[in-house]
Protein backbone atom coordinates (compact mmCIF):
# COMPACT_ATOMS: atom_id res chain seq x y z
CA UNK A 1 0.00 0.00 0.00
CA UNK A 2 0.96 3.62 -0.43
CA UNK A 3 2.62 5.21 2.58
CA UNK A 4 -0.28 7.60 3.15
CA UNK A 5 -2.78 4.71 3.29
CA UNK A 6 -0.76 2.93 5.98
CA UNK A 7 -0.27 6.19 7.89
CA UNK A 8 -4.00 6.89 7.73
CA UNK A 9 -5.04 3.44 8.97
CA UNK A 10 -2.51 3.51 11.82
CA UNK A 11 -3.67 7.03 12.73
CA UNK A 12 -7.31 5.89 12.70
CA UNK A 13 -6.47 3.01 15.04
CA UNK A 14 -4.54 5.26 17.42
CA UNK A 15 -7.38 7.81 17.51
CA UNK A 16 -10.01 5.08 18.03
CA UNK A 17 -11.63 6.26 14.80
CA UNK A 18 -11.26 2.73 13.43
CA UNK A 19 -12.57 -0.02 15.68
CA UNK A 20 -13.05 -3.76 15.29
CA UNK A 21 -15.67 -5.99 16.88
CA UNK A 22 -19.41 -6.19 16.26
CA UNK A 23 -21.32 -3.03 15.35
CA UNK A 24 -24.95 -2.62 14.31
CA UNK A 25 -25.12 -0.07 11.51
CA UNK A 26 -28.03 2.22 10.65
CA UNK A 27 -28.78 -0.16 7.77
CA UNK A 28 -29.35 -2.99 10.26
CA UNK A 29 -26.22 -4.84 9.17
CA UNK A 30 -23.76 -6.16 11.72
CA UNK A 31 -20.34 -4.93 10.72
CA UNK A 32 -17.00 -6.26 12.03
CA UNK A 33 -15.54 -2.75 11.88
CA UNK A 34 -16.66 0.81 12.47
CA UNK A 35 -15.16 4.11 11.28
CA UNK A 36 -15.93 7.42 12.99
CA UNK A 37 -13.98 10.45 11.78
CA UNK A 38 -15.27 12.43 14.76
CA UNK A 39 -12.60 10.67 16.82
CA UNK A 40 -9.88 12.71 15.10
CA UNK A 41 -10.45 15.25 17.84
CA UNK A 42 -7.06 16.83 18.52
CA UNK A 43 -5.02 19.32 16.56
CA UNK A 44 -2.25 16.79 15.99
CA UNK A 45 -4.62 14.10 14.73
CA UNK A 46 -6.35 16.53 12.36
CA UNK A 47 -3.03 17.77 11.04
CA UNK A 48 -1.83 14.23 10.28
CA UNK A 49 -5.21 13.29 8.81
CA UNK A 50 -5.08 16.32 6.51
CA UNK A 51 -1.60 15.27 5.40
CA UNK A 52 -2.95 11.85 4.40
CA UNK A 53 -5.83 13.44 2.48
CA UNK A 54 -3.55 15.82 0.61
CA UNK A 55 -1.13 13.02 -0.30
CA UNK A 56 -4.06 11.03 -1.74
CA UNK A 57 -5.45 14.07 -3.59
CA UNK A 58 -2.06 14.96 -5.06
CA UNK A 59 -1.47 11.34 -6.11
CA UNK A 60 -4.80 11.36 -7.98
CA UNK A 61 -3.76 14.27 -10.19
CA UNK A 62 -7.18 15.89 -9.72
CA UNK A 63 -7.41 19.49 -10.95
CA UNK A 64 -9.37 21.96 -8.75
CA UNK A 65 -9.04 25.44 -7.26
CA UNK A 66 -11.37 25.54 -4.23
CA UNK A 67 -12.03 23.22 -1.27
CA UNK A 68 -15.63 22.79 -0.09
CA UNK A 69 -16.67 21.18 3.20
CA UNK A 70 -20.31 20.09 3.62
CA UNK A 71 -21.73 20.67 7.10
CA UNK A 72 -20.92 19.28 9.54
CA UNK A 73 -17.96 16.87 9.43
CA UNK A 74 -16.77 18.28 6.14
CA UNK A 75 -16.14 21.70 7.70
CA UNK A 76 -13.12 20.84 9.91
CA UNK A 77 -11.84 18.39 7.31
CA UNK A 78 -11.88 20.96 4.50
CA UNK A 79 -10.33 23.59 6.78
CA UNK A 80 -7.48 21.29 7.85
CA UNK A 81 -6.89 20.19 4.26
CA UNK A 82 -6.75 23.80 3.01
CA UNK A 83 -4.22 24.57 5.78
CA UNK A 84 -2.11 21.56 4.73
CA UNK A 85 -2.14 22.67 1.10
CA UNK A 86 -1.06 26.15 2.24
CA UNK A 87 1.80 24.62 4.24
CA UNK A 88 2.92 22.94 1.00
CA UNK A 89 2.86 26.24 -0.88
CA UNK A 90 -0.63 26.17 -2.41
CA UNK A 91 -3.01 28.66 -0.81
CA UNK A 92 -6.50 27.52 -1.84
CA UNK A 93 -9.81 29.28 -1.20
CA UNK A 94 -12.16 27.51 1.21
CA UNK A 95 -15.97 27.41 1.48
CA UNK A 96 -18.47 25.55 3.62
CA UNK A 97 -22.22 25.68 4.18
CA UNK A 98 -24.58 26.14 7.07
CA UNK A 99 -27.32 23.59 7.62
CA UNK A 100 -29.78 26.47 7.97
CA UNK A 101 -29.52 29.75 6.06
CA UNK A 102 -28.73 32.82 8.17
CA UNK A 103 -31.29 35.63 7.85
CA UNK A 104 -29.21 38.37 9.53
CA UNK A 105 -25.69 39.75 9.30
CA UNK A 106 -24.12 38.63 6.05
CA UNK A 107 -27.00 36.18 5.56
CA UNK A 108 -27.13 33.16 3.30
CA UNK A 109 -26.06 29.56 3.74
CA UNK A 110 -22.43 29.78 2.59
CA UNK A 111 -19.34 30.89 4.51
CA UNK A 112 -15.99 31.58 2.87
CA UNK A 113 -14.84 32.19 -0.68
CA UNK A 114 -17.19 32.65 -3.62
CA UNK A 115 -17.94 29.51 -5.63
CA UNK A 116 -18.49 31.47 -8.84
CA UNK A 117 -16.36 30.10 -11.68
CA UNK A 118 -14.44 27.73 -9.39
CA UNK A 119 -13.56 24.08 -9.91
CA UNK A 120 -14.56 22.66 -6.55
CA UNK A 121 -13.23 19.72 -4.57
CA UNK A 122 -15.81 18.41 -2.07
CA UNK A 123 -14.24 16.95 1.08
CA UNK A 124 -16.06 14.63 3.50
CA UNK A 125 -15.34 11.64 5.74
CA UNK A 126 -17.31 8.84 4.05
CA UNK A 127 -20.09 8.42 1.50
CA UNK A 128 -22.86 6.29 2.96
CA UNK A 129 -26.03 7.00 0.97
CA UNK A 130 -24.65 9.96 -0.99
CA UNK A 131 -27.35 12.33 0.33
CA UNK A 132 -24.94 14.92 1.77
CA UNK A 133 -22.85 14.90 -1.41
CA UNK A 134 -25.91 15.42 -3.61
CA UNK A 135 -26.92 18.36 -1.41
CA UNK A 136 -23.41 19.78 -1.82
CA UNK A 137 -23.63 19.37 -5.61
CA UNK A 138 -26.82 21.43 -5.67
CA UNK A 139 -25.30 24.13 -3.44
CA UNK A 140 -22.18 24.41 -5.59
CA UNK A 141 -24.19 24.57 -8.83
CA UNK A 142 -26.42 27.29 -7.36
CA UNK A 143 -23.29 29.23 -6.38
CA UNK A 144 -21.88 29.12 -9.90
CA UNK A 145 -19.17 26.52 -9.25
CA UNK A 146 -18.33 23.28 -11.02
CA UNK A 147 -17.56 20.16 -9.02
CA UNK A 148 -14.19 18.69 -10.03
CA UNK A 149 -14.28 15.70 -7.67
CA UNK A 150 -14.84 14.35 -4.19
CA UNK A 151 -12.28 13.34 -1.55
CA UNK A 152 -13.19 11.04 1.35
CA UNK A 153 -11.27 9.27 4.09
CA UNK A 154 -12.62 5.73 3.73
CA UNK A 155 -14.48 4.05 0.89
CA UNK A 156 -16.42 1.15 2.42
CA UNK A 157 -16.92 -0.34 -1.09
CA UNK A 158 -20.26 -1.61 0.13
CA UNK A 159 -23.65 -2.16 -1.48
CA UNK A 160 -26.43 0.08 -0.12
CA UNK A 161 -29.52 -1.24 1.60
CA UNK A 162 -30.24 -3.36 4.62
CA UNK A 163 -29.42 -6.88 5.68
CA UNK A 164 -30.17 -8.18 2.18
CA UNK A 165 -28.49 -6.24 -0.62
CA UNK A 166 -29.25 -6.55 -4.36
CA UNK A 167 -26.65 -8.75 -6.04
CA UNK A 168 -25.83 -6.20 -8.76
CA UNK A 169 -26.06 -3.04 -6.64
CA UNK A 170 -23.46 -0.29 -6.92
CA UNK A 171 -21.78 1.19 -3.87
CA UNK A 172 -22.66 4.80 -2.99
CA UNK A 173 -19.31 5.89 -4.43
CA UNK A 174 -19.87 3.99 -7.68
CA UNK A 175 -23.41 5.33 -7.96
CA UNK A 176 -22.21 8.93 -7.67
CA UNK A 177 -19.56 8.32 -10.30
CA UNK A 178 -22.08 6.66 -12.63
CA UNK A 179 -24.67 9.41 -12.16
CA UNK A 180 -22.43 12.49 -12.30
CA UNK A 181 -19.17 11.25 -13.81
CA UNK A 182 -17.26 12.60 -10.83
CA UNK A 183 -13.96 11.12 -9.66
CA UNK A 184 -13.94 10.05 -6.01
CA UNK A 185 -10.56 9.98 -4.24
CA UNK A 186 -10.43 7.87 -1.08
CA UNK A 187 -7.46 7.97 1.28
CA UNK A 188 -8.10 4.25 1.84
CA UNK A 189 -10.71 1.67 0.86
CA UNK A 190 -12.06 -1.59 2.26
CA UNK A 191 -9.58 -3.36 -0.02
CA UNK A 192 -6.75 -1.48 1.68
CA UNK A 193 -8.24 -2.19 5.10
CA UNK A 194 -8.32 -5.93 4.36
CA UNK A 195 -4.66 -5.84 3.31
CA UNK A 196 -3.93 -3.99 6.55
CA UNK A 197 -5.76 -6.43 8.84
CA UNK A 198 -4.26 -9.49 7.15
CA UNK A 199 -0.69 -8.22 7.59
CA UNK A 200 -0.89 -6.71 11.08
CA UNK A 201 -0.60 -9.20 13.99
CA UNK A 202 -2.70 -6.88 16.17
CA UNK A 203 -5.65 -7.24 13.80
CA UNK A 204 -5.34 -10.63 12.19
CA UNK A 205 -7.99 -12.12 14.51
CA UNK A 206 -10.55 -9.90 12.75
CA UNK A 207 -9.47 -10.84 9.22
CA UNK A 208 -11.92 -13.73 8.66
CA UNK A 209 -14.94 -11.69 9.79
CA UNK A 210 -13.83 -8.79 7.58
CA UNK A 211 -13.55 -11.02 4.53
CA UNK A 212 -16.92 -12.65 5.22
CA UNK A 213 -18.52 -9.21 5.44
CA UNK A 214 -16.83 -8.15 2.18
CA UNK A 215 -18.06 -11.31 0.44
CA UNK A 216 -21.64 -10.62 1.54
CA UNK A 217 -21.92 -6.86 1.07
CA UNK A 218 -18.90 -5.70 -0.89
CA UNK A 219 -18.71 -4.54 -4.47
Amino acid sequence: MSDYKTRFLNLALAADALRFGSFTLKSGRTSPYFFNAGQFNTGGAMRELASCYVDAIEASGLSFDLVFGPAYKGIPLATAIACEFAARGRDLPLTFNRKEAKDHGEGGSLIGASLEGRRVLIVDDVITAGTAIREALAIIAAGGGTVAGIAIALDRQEKPGGVEAPAEALSATQALHAEYGLPVVAVASLTDLLAFTSSDPRLYAHDAAMREYRARYGV
